[in-house]
């Protein structure tokens, strides 16, 4: 499970944004009497500050120049070639030992380790190991995630510290959503495998094994990613029913309600109500979605398909959210317009709701409840006030949504 590097997520004041950020998790991390400031104490851990302190993205251990390496090569996926070899100037000089040079910001951390996170995590898993520590930008889900690395190198295991009411209901969600895949024989993809799970010092931990994303990429064809997605739909089985009066559109309109004190809460309860009226006796095929199946959640090797990051997996949803999700993601990333990318998705929706079985007559429906869906999250999240780029609906989803309701 590398940590996703969506270029969509990133804002102007990023920088001082994850300035502060790498405060909060070094203080949630290593809590007092643990310190940053103490030089004459007990040493914990050291870290180099990639690039730098005042633009930090990850923190990485200097145990070893082998663990160093490691830590930088696999906490990311680039997602251009220029980032690919800046990552790679990077690996080479902590593996040559150059790292004084080029990455001149540490942090190093004193006081007792049963204190510290690092004490935790060998005393719950029973083994050595260092830990690498992201910095990621502005968003209300943000939440500190660990590449946990063997003394020989090895990545093994990612994981998630939920803090907030938030973040603490997604890693138990996503707890659960891997203890529910585990069992369910799954063929076409593989996922990762919870390797522990508690909480710590009020936070919810989840830690799970490290996917092999480090392997050679293969070519993605679209069969393949429908069946995985196709396998999803099914692996908890279907139900079939009409919009209204079904479990899924009375939890939705819950949520609508919880968000109902804000302007746009209101319009966009007001374009679901409108929706549910023009969808009348349609039936629909209900099933499991991964909630956020995006190109930076997977990656494709010559045997298998792996994808992570399953805490907004949900059951009893309209089959086919997970490939209007995706499609949606890889255009907003592609082109940077967001409201391009919806209306250009909801246009597609026949071409990729076909082979879902979804019948002609519903598949626009679809569509424009995943978005009803998507601005229901954004907003119960609260992006916007988290300062996320996309978090302000108004410039991008409502209007195509509204739009489109309007034309039914």
């Amino acid at each position: 499970m590398p940590v996703k590097t969506a270029p969509a997520e990133l804002t102007a004041g990023d920088s001082a944004l994850r300035a502060q950020y790498l405060a909060e998790v070094l203080a949630l991390l290593y809590p007092a009497p643990c310190s940053t400031d103490d030089r004459r104490g007990e040493p914990i851990a050291e870290y180099l500050v990639v690039p730098d302190a005042r633009r930090p993205r990850l923190l990485v251990p200097t145990t070893s120049r082998r663990v160093a390496a490691a830590a930088v090569r696999r906490y990311a996926e680039p997602q251009s070639r220029a980032a690919r070899l800046k990552r790679d100037a990077v690996v080479a000089a902590v593996r040559t030992g150059a790292s004084s040079v080029l990455l001149r910001d540490r942090v190093r951390v004193t006081g007792p380790a049963r204190e510290s996170i690092d004490g935790y995590l060998r005393e719950a898993l029973g083994r050595d190991l260092s830990m690498s520590i992201h910095i990621g930008p502005a968003r209300a889900n943000r939440k500190p995630v660990l590449q946990l690395i063997s003394p020989d190198g090895e990545t093994f295991g990612f994981g998630k510290l939920g803090t907030g009411p938030l973040t603490q209901r997604l890693v138990r969600a996503e707890t659960a959503a891997l203890t529910a895949l585990g069992t369910v024989g799954l063929s076409k993809l593989t996922v990762p495998r919870v390797l522990h799970a508690g909480q710590w010092r009020g936070s919810q931990v989840l830690i799970q094994s490290a996917l092999p994303v480090w392997l050679p990429r293969a070519p993605l064809t679209p069969r393949r990613l429908t069946a995985a997605m196709y396998e999803i739909a099914g692996c908890c089985g279907y139900t079939n029913g009409t919009l209204v009066g079904s479990a899924y559109w009375a939890e939705l309109r819950g949520r609508l309600a919880a968000v109902a004190d804000r302007s746009e809460g209101v319009e966009l309860a007001a374009a679901a109500e409108l929706l549910a009226a023009h969808a009348g006796d349609s039936v629909l095929r209900y099933g499991s979605w991964h909630g956020d199946w995006a190109p930076w959640n997977m990656a494709n090797l010559a045997d298998a398909l792996l994808v992570w990051d399953w805490e907004r997996f949900t059951k009893g949803v309209p089959v086919g959210f997970d490939a209007i999700h995706y499609e949606l993601q890889r255009r907003i990333q592609s082109s940077g317009d967001a409201e391009g990318a919806v209306e250009t998705t909801v246009r597609r929706a026949g071409e990729l709701l076909h082979p879902f079985r979804v019948a002609p007559e519903a598949r626009e429906l679809t569509a424009l409840l995943y978005l009803v869906d998507l601005a229901a999250r954004y907003l119960a999240d609260r992006q916007a006030e988290a300062g996320a780029r996309l978090g302000v609906l108004g410039t991008w989803l409502l209007p195509v949504l509204i739009r489109r309701v309007e034309k039914l």
